[in-house]
């Protein structure tokens, strides 16, 4: 009689347990740049929220003869809906602060325009707990 050798199915359990390693290690450093990025997304509706604004202002600016009319902060007001618990408009500049809540993080994103030629030109920036992680690559100042 012929001793037949068994031949060996599946995993070994070390190696179930270096493939779960593996998987717990990816997820530690995945998890921190997502939350980031969920984060850094929504900081993004608050400068879409502040950019009708923006352009209610700059229509303003140019058909007031290149300067700031007084009713700024009534006609190009931004509602606070969503992400966005704070929101106003006053000598062009446009300031949005964030619902922390909803977004992450206690933040603000300022928008101040300057001009050049009769014409404005925006800059943007933040302030609040590491704002400048938070915030779009040219809004950074970088």
């Amino acid at each position: 009689m012929k001793m037949m050798k068994q031949v060996q199915k599946g995993f070994t359990l070390i190696e179930l347990m270096i493939v779960v390693a593996i998987i717990g290690i990816l997820a530690a450093v995945a998890l921190p740049a997502y939350q980031d990025y969920t984060v850094r997304a929504k900081v993004s509706e608050l400068i879409l929220a502040a950019s009708s604004a923006r352009t209610c202002v700059t229509e303003a600016y140019q058909s007031n003869g290149g300067s700031f009319p007084t009713t700024l902060a009534s006609d190009c007001s931004i509602a606070q809906v969503g992400k966005v618990a704070s929101a106003s408009v006053g000598s062009g500049s446009i300031e949005v602060a964030a619902v922390s809540s909803a977004v992450g993080a206690a933040l603000t994103v300022v928008m101040t325009p300057s001009a050049t030629g009769g014409t404005l030109t925006w800059t943007c920036s933040g302030s609040g707990t590491n704002v400048t992680k938070y915030l779009p690559q040219s809004c950074r100042g970088v």
